[in-house]
């Protein structure tokens, strides 16, 4: 598998960038994206027939805590940059909700990472680094899809990661789920379900040392996580 580029950062925009474009770890694909705007404020209103002149936006990008093989971290995009991934998709990006989805965009990978973190805790010497990830949103994964079948909603999102532990790579599975509202005008939450993934003995492993670990009381408390962002 290719080092990803220095230029990419951890969720996978590949079907909002053309090739060689800057990347991150979550897919806003057509659908995928249409989830997460939903959390922008104003998203529900059309755009105005004359809409005012763009603001200039954000060119700064911010470092993210997520190593990459090459030893360096991976990178989340500007402000401009995700209002160009959009506007290339014609998505119809506003401007003004590039300072609002920009954060929370960074701040649900740093918790996917967070929790990719717990999971990795103890199970070997060497630093975790994500090697390569990629969008699914169409794909359901069979715990979402029995947790559909008993009556709860489905994830808008899903990622997969593959994770480098010294040499030893596993595939992550991470589900993304709207969070329960705290009012109308509270900030959008989000709760993640990340997980090795069944396909490798280690993730197997993993997964049932986590299984006992919840039932006599250490190691992974949950199945996964909630996230209240901040506007």
């Amino acid at each position: 598998m290719s080092e990803p580029s220095t230029s990419k950062c951890p969720v996978d925009h590949a079907s909002l960038t053309t090739p060689g474009a800057d990347k991150c770890p979550v897919d806003h694909s057509s659908s995928s994206w249409s989830s997460w705007r939903a959390f922008l404020p104003g998203s529900s209103h059309p755009s105005p027939p004359n809409p005012p002149a763009r603001p200039p936006l954000s060119t700064a990008r911010e470092t993210s805590s997520i190593p990459r093989t090459d030893g360096q971290h991976w990178e989340y995009p500007s402000e401009a940059q995700f209002f160009a991934a959009m506007a290339r998709k014609q998505h119809d990006p506003h401007a003004a909700d590039m300072a609002a989805i920009v954060p929370i965009h960074n701040a649900v990978n740093e918790r996917a990472w967070a929790e990719v973190l717990r999971w990795e805790a103890g199970q070997g010497s060497g630093e975790a680094k994500l090697v390569s990830f990629k969008g699914r949103p169409g794909d359901l994964t069979p715990r979402a899809r029995w947790r559909a079948l008993i009556g709860y909603s489905k994830p808008f999102d899903r990622h997969d990661w593959i994770v480098d532990r010294s040499g030893t790579r596993i595939r992550y599975v991470i589900d993304f789920y709207t969070g329960r509202a705290q009012g109308p005008s509270a900030a959008p939450s989000f709760y993640l379900d990340v997980r090795p993934a069944l396909d490798s003995w280690e993730g197997v492993r993993m997964r049932v040392a986590g299984f006992w670990g919840r039932w006599l009381g250490f190691g992974q408390s949950s199945s996964g996580t909630s996230l209240e962002t901040k506007s």
